[in-house]
């Protein structure tokens, strides 16, 4: 059966830790949320977290194992499945009237929601049978919020076995993918951001989970987050003809969204929109005539009718009016609501330090900066522990980060293996070169701190995690970055996730 949540927003990921365990904390009010698959190793940790949370044993997976990263992402999705299944039927038991969750449930639905009508009429009457009817039937209709992943495409490095060659279908990409088709997971969905991978995309076409069922429905879906029209076509295109459909094409902002922004060639938000309104059956023609074609080529069962696929934004909305209107008039089937959250502990998880920043941030703490090692803008908020960390140490002229991560180590310029260009061994290398050019002072000093604004982002987007869980920290390392939207300004307190939604 096709579970829909009952809400007409989600929560996007945001960074590595911010929403490592949002679905935990939201999922069961039926507001669907997405984790990044990237960092194994905060995975690690947050199943040392959450094993003894439940009562259960915590067994490490040991780097020593095979694909020992894609079982860390199975099993740490499977626990958070687990965890919410168990949320959902200790809700669907408990009593309505005593503003407990199962209040809050209802509570937070839209206005116009069927359900929440309902739900006010059972608290209204006063005749009991009617009520414990009413009451009956609510709770039948709970339903979590999806539990989705991201897996950006670019993070794709080519992990190597103990004689240093490339392990068959062992990129990091391919493994968090490999991980996420393993786990127990349905109604969930995929979301592939940063561009068309060809490698990812081909191993994608081996994985049977991303068929429809007897039912024509699709329990693992496909997400392939786009900034325009044309990437929609492209990549759609490219994995219809590979008998994978997409399910959902997630319209992110270049502009306004937190994190790295995808520029759009000057394109704003608002025309984007447009082509994908005025050219939405077009598109789905199109990807279904090649998504039926590639599956009579293989011989695998027909389908008359196109799938359904959903046509959704993120990034920069602010107010209920936006967000409404995004429904209304371009026919968005579901908004993604992030940086607010961020001031939302319930439903996110960023240190205090971090929160309080985020919470007294204007206009001019956020940048759009070049601080990513992988070469794109990035949103960047000032005054972090990681801006101080990378600052402290320039000064003791120790530049760059202890790299223990490697998912941005793709520069080539000075080694035969890839490193990243936040690294302490790249900056050194790089600013060795710089001193033997000869260049003018002026233009020394713009290309010096072009080298040294590249901050570390596997550790920095990580730590949150382990700080407020008082987990352990890689090789110590303290420092969190955060990379809000820059519609953070206009957010000024850590509020509740009723009060948020409310503002929704």
């Amino acid at each position: 059966m096709l579970h829909r949540s009952p809400h007409t927003f989600h929560i996007p990921v945001m960074g590595l830790a911010f929403t490592i365990d949002t679905p935990i904390k939201v999922a069961r009010f039926g507001i669907s949320s997405v984790i990044s698959i990237v960092e194994d190793n905060l995975i690690e940790l947050m199943r040392k977290h959450y094993y003894p949370a439940i009562n259960q044993t915590y067994y490490p997976i040991d780097p020593i194992e095979n694909d020992y990263r894609a079982k860390r992402i199975t099993d740490y999705l499977n626990l958070v499945n687990i965890i919410v299944e168990g949320q959902i039927e200790k809700l669907k038991q408990s009593s309505f009237g005593a503003q407990g969750e199962i209040d809050q449930y209802f509570e937070m639905l839209p206005d116009n929601s069927p359900l929440k009508k309902t739900y006010l009429q059972m608290l209204a009457t006063d005749n009991m049978a009617e009520k414990e009817r009413l009451s009956s039937y609510l709770k039948t209709t709970i339903t979590p919020g999806s539990i989705d992943v991201n897996v950006m495409t670019k993070i794709d490095g080519n992990p190597c076995n103990k004689q240093g060659e490339a392990l068959e279908d062992g990129s990091e990409a391919v493994a968090a993918l490999r991980g996420y088709v393993s786990s127990n997971l349905i109604n969930s969905s995929i979301i592939f951001s940063a561009g068309l991978n060809p490698r990812l995309y081909n191993y994608l076409e081996k994985c049977s989970a991303f068929n429809p069922n007897e039912d024509g429905i699709f329990n693992k879906k496909v997400t392939i987050k786009v900034s325009d029209y044309r990437s929609a076509l492209i990549q759609g295109k490219y994995l219809a003809k590979k008998g994978v459909w997409v399910s959902e094409f997630r319209i992110e902002s270049g502009l306004n969204c937190g994190g790295h922004a995808f520029a759009t060639d000057g394109f704003l938000l608002g025309p984007i929109l447009e082509e994908f309104k005025l050219k939405r059956n077009e598109l789905v023609e199109t990807l279904f005539e090649l998504y039926a074609a590639a599956l009579k080529s293989k011989n695998e069962t027909a389908v008359q009718h196109p799938p359904q696929l959903s046509i959704t934004v993120q990034g920069g909305i602010g107010t209920a009016e936006e967000n409404n209107f995004l429904h209304r008039y371009y026919g968005m089937q579901s908004t993604g609501w992030g940086t607010p959250f961020l001031l939302v502990p319930e439903a996110t998880t960023v240190d205090n330090a971090t929160l309080k920043l985020l919470a007294k941030a204007t206009t001019e703490d956020v940048l759009l900066s070049n601080n990513s090692p992988l070469g794109v803008r990035f949103y960047y908020l000032k005054g972090t522990t990681g801006e101080t960390e990378r600052i402290e140490r320039i000064i003791h002229n120790k530049p760059g980060s202890p790299c223990t991560e490697k998912h941005l180590a793709f520069n080539t310029e000075f080694t035969k293996e890839p490193i990243c260009t936040a690294s302490r061994k790249y900056q050194h290398l790089k600013i060795a070169q710089l001193e033997t050019l000869s260049l003018p002072e002026k233009e020394f000093q713009n290309k010096l701190a072009a080298v040294l604004e590249k901050e570390c982002l596997c550790i920095g987007l990580s730590n949150a995690a382990a700080i407020n869980y008082k987990l352990p920290l890689v090789k110590k390392l303290t420092a969190v970055t955060i990379c809000p939207g820059p519609n953070i300004a206009y957010f000024t307190k850590i509020v509740s996730l009723k009060k948020m939604v409310s503002h929704i």
